[in-house]
Order: C-alpha cells, then sequence, then structure tokens
C-alpha cells in the first residue's frame, strides 16, 4: 500500500475500518524510547519551539534522557536555541542525533544542511516523508522521553507524526491573545480526531515582570487561556512570562544555561507518564 497523501478524493482505501495502530512506522531496531510526547500550536509565533527546548533541558536535568524530533522542517529552531551543529553522525544502521552539551539528543533537518540558512523549499508529501524518516532512520539510543517540536498548524506534518508516530499525548502551546480561542480550538479537535491524549496548556508570552516594580505587565492584553482551558475541558499547565534573560540565552544557543525550575507543571504531568 503507498503512503497516505491526506488526499481522500482519490483513494480507494477504506480508512475508517482501517486498526489506527496499523498506520504506525516501526522505529530504527536499535531505538529504545519509553514516551512520545508532541508539542504542538494551533499557530506560529507563540514560542511552540522556545517551550520545547526549555522542556528538554528540564527534563534532561531532572535525570531523563531526554531527545528533540524537530519536526518542523521548513522552520527549524532547535539547533540553534542548543547551539548544536552538524554534520550527522552515523552508521551502516542509522543516523546518530547530536548531542547537546547538557546531554540532550537531536534531531533536525539544519544538522544535515550543508549551510543553516539553506531553505527547504520542499512539498507537503516530501517533508511528511522526512519527519518520518527522522523516526525510522535515526537511532534514538535509551530515551526516556522524545519530545516532537511540531509545525504549527494542523496539516500534513501534524497528521503524518500522529499517524506514524506512537504518540503517547501531547501538550498544546499558546498565547494570551483573544484569537487563541479559535486556535487552539481547532488544534485540540485534532488531537480528538487521532485519538491524542492532550496533556494541558502551555501559555507564553503571558507577561512581563517590570524590573523597577516587580508588576506583571500583560504586554498582550489579558489572557484567555484559562476561558478557553475550560471550555475545552484541559488544565493549563504553565503561564511562561516574558523573559529577555531566556530570550539571550535562545540567540547565544545556550538555553541549558538557564536556571532550573520552569514549566515544573508540564514537567509533572510528563513524569506521570513514565
Amino acid at each position: 500500500m503507498s503512503e497516505c497523501t491526506h488526499d481522500c478524493s482519490g483513494c480507494s482505501q477504506n480508512c475508517a475500518d482501517r486498526d489506527p495502530k496499523s498506520l504506525l512506522a516501526a522505529p530504527n531496531p536499535l531505538s529504545s524510547i519509553k514516551k512520545v510526547i508532541a508539542v504542538m500550536s494551533g499557530k506560529g509565533g507563540v514560542g511552540k519551539s522556545m517551550v520545547s527546548s526549555l522542556l528538554a533541558s528540564e527534563l534532561q536535568k531532572q535525570g531523563l534522557h531526554t531527545g528533540i524530533l524537530d519536526a518542523d522542517i521548513t522552520g527549524p529552531s532547535i539547533p540553534k536555541t542548543f547551539g548544536v551543529t552538524g554534520p550527522v553522525g552515523g552508521t551502516e544502521a542509522g543516523l546518530l542525533p547530536v548531542r547537546s552539551c547538557g546531554g540532550v539528543d537531536i534531531m533536525s533537518i539544519n544538522l544535515l544542511l550543508e549551510h543553516e540558512t539553506d531553505p527547504v523549499a520542499w512539498r507537503g508529501p516530501i517533508i511528511a516523508g522526512t519527519v518520518k524518516q527522522f523516526w525510522t532512520d535515526v537511532i534514538w539510543n535509551d530515551i526516556d522521553v522524545l519530545l516532537v517540536d511540531m509545525p504549527p498548524g494542523t496539516g500534513d506534518v501534524p497528521l503524518t507524526v500522529f499517524q506514524s508516530l506512537p504518540v503517547d499525548a501531547a501538550i498544546m502551546v499558546t498565547s494570551p491573545q483573544d484569537l487563541v480561542s479559535m486556535i487552539v480550538s481547532k488544534a485540540v479537535n485534532l488531537t480528538g480526531m487521532m485519538n491524542i491524549k492532550l496533556l494541558g496548556i502551555v501559555e507564553n508570552m503571558s507577561y512581563l515582570v517590570c524590573p523597577d516594580c516587580g508588576k506583571k505587565i500583560e504586554v498582550f492584553g489579558k489572557s484567555h487561556v484559562e476561558e478557553v482551558a475550560k471550555e475545552q475541558g484541559l488544565t493549563v499547565l504553565d503561564r511562561m512570562p516574558i523573559d529577555p534573560a531566556a530570550a539571550e540565552a535562545v540567540d547565544a544557543g545556550r538555553i541549558e544555561s538557564l536556571p532550573a525550575g520552569k514549566l515544573e507543571g508540564a514537567v509533572a504531568v510528563i513524569k506521570d507518564l513514565l
């Protein structure tokens, strides 16, 4: 059977009667992965990759060997955040992820490009196939938690990840704007359609703490995350402030140098799965 293109108009397959597990791709035979967690967002620009990177760093600091599969093929940022570069090594058995200074294993398209600024001008099926190969062809050795940093939206790649990888759960990243309610609902409905457990919501850029008086300033207006979470029957795991120090650490590729103790809610629900 050919790989699903998600275009049902000319397809003769009866997917409604098919066991969803039949679409799962086998990992590399040498891989060992306990849990797969997707980090997703309904729209771009909410800091999803920042949350993925911080979450990986926090889990690693707590003694859990963590990996990041960067599924955002056209906008990869994970290597820059951790300050890692290619080339990617490998053997006849498969590719080897690049390890950060803190011990996080990373695979991203930017580690395979000659120059990190080279554009990935590929169409959807090729992009989706590449993400699938990051699962089947990469040796994820002794991983407690593999985070999949998803591209925004509900298109080809999220569908490929949810159909091809044995995703145990997902975490939704959002921002305070009112528009978020509709966007989050779309992404939440996708996880429901794909039978993926949603652990909760992380709100990024929730507020800015004034360095002089300590007052919390809601830069993007009043947060609606609690209302959205209640509507969807979800938990708000964490609310992350705008942090200039964190932004500087990301730009310098030193996200692992940030003090521990961030994203405590998200870390806790993931550890409960283990």
